[in-house]
């Protein structure tokens, strides 16, 4: 039976742990995160991956930092044929990589080498792109630049979010991978180079990326929206104030209004964005509130935004 380490922290990791135990491939570890705070009252919570292995009765792995500690002496001592990424989110010491028998695998959510780094499934919606997919590739020591074993590619459509993104791409890599394994215990040498000359990078999301500006069109307003949910959201500035918009729809009215003006707020509470276009707000989260439907929102408003005023901050 081939044994594996696995690594990996969130809900997309989930299924593709699952996967391998249901095919019978022998789980010698699980390393995840570190349980962390959550929440206003800073609930010590644990990942999905930790959860799912304690339901599967596998023995887990936490370390703070993996490079630096015990444990990755445990781990190597484990032997193990292969060591299976999926979002983990910690490199991985090179000893620890050249440790296994037949090679360390990662799954990795774009189509190499687009989106190398760590938020590969946002940049592609933020930047609207129409298609997205998961590669099986090895790791190696510079970040997901190993080579390749196999892909799969999957449309992005024009209600998808990060989130719903991530829940696709989850059981596509599972799949993926199952039927990837043999071939790599067969013949791991069985790969592709990348081609360095298509590399695009994706770091993980900025502070300063969240704010909806005016320099945006509605369409790129709202792909930043979708990209950015369900964490850590998309904000406008609106008189001072923050308010996250969890859900719009671009509109097809046009409008001659500058950018950040109100254009509706009968119904509906619609802004100008820049080349005249116009994004209709449909869920909306007040700083210190609950998500809120736009109707919600504006009842509570008390007619505070008058048509044509400049409502977004510049």
């Amino acid at each position: 039976m081939t044994s594996i380490i696995f690594m990996g922290t969130p809900d997309f990791s989930v299924p593709i742990l699952k996967g391998l135990v249901q095919n019978n491939y022998d789980i010698k570890a699980v390393v995840t995160q570190p349980d962390k705070k959550v929440g206003r009252k800073q609930t010590i919570t644990k990942t999905p991956v930790k959860i799912a292995a304690e339901e599967l009765g596998l023995p887990v792995y936490q370390p703070v930092r993996l490079a630096r500690s015990s444990e990755v002496e445990e781990l190597i001592a484990l032997h193990a044929d292969l060591i299976i990424t999926a979002a983990y989110g910690q490199f991985l010491p090179t000893k620890f990589l050249n440790s296994v028998k037949i090679a360390a695998v990662n799954v990795h959510g774009s189509l190499l080498p687009k989106y190398r780094g760590g938020a590969p499934i946002q940049y592609a919606v933020i930047n609207g792109d129409h298609q997205t997919g998961v590669t099986i590739m090895e790791m190696v020591k510079e970040m997901d630049a190993g080579d390749i074993y196999s892909q799969k590619a999957l449309e992005i459509e024009e209600q998808d979010t990060t989130g719903s993104i991530f829940a696709k791409l989850a059981i596509v890599g599972r799949d993926l991978l199952l039927a990837t394994l043999p071939q790599i215990i067969a013949d791991p040498a069985n790969k592709t180079k990348q081609d360095e000359t298509k590399v695009v990078f994706s770091p993980n999301i900025s502070k300063e990326q969240e704010e909806i500006n005016l320099e945006m069109t509605a369409r790129q307003a709202n792909n930043l929206i979708r990209g950015l949910n369900p964490a850590p959201g998309a904000y406008l500035t609106i008189k001072n104030k923050r308010l996250k918009v969890w859900q719009a729809k671009v509109s097809e009215e046009k409008t001659s209004l500058s950018a950040g003006k109100l254009v509706a707020n009968d119904h509906r509470f619609a802004i100008s964005f820049a080349d005249g276009s116009v994004l209709d707000l449909l869920e909306v989260q007040p700083a210190g509130k609950k998500k809120m439907d736009i109707a919600s929102f504006l009842n509570g408003q008390g007619g505070k935004f008058k048509l044509g005023e400049q409502i977004v901050d510049q």
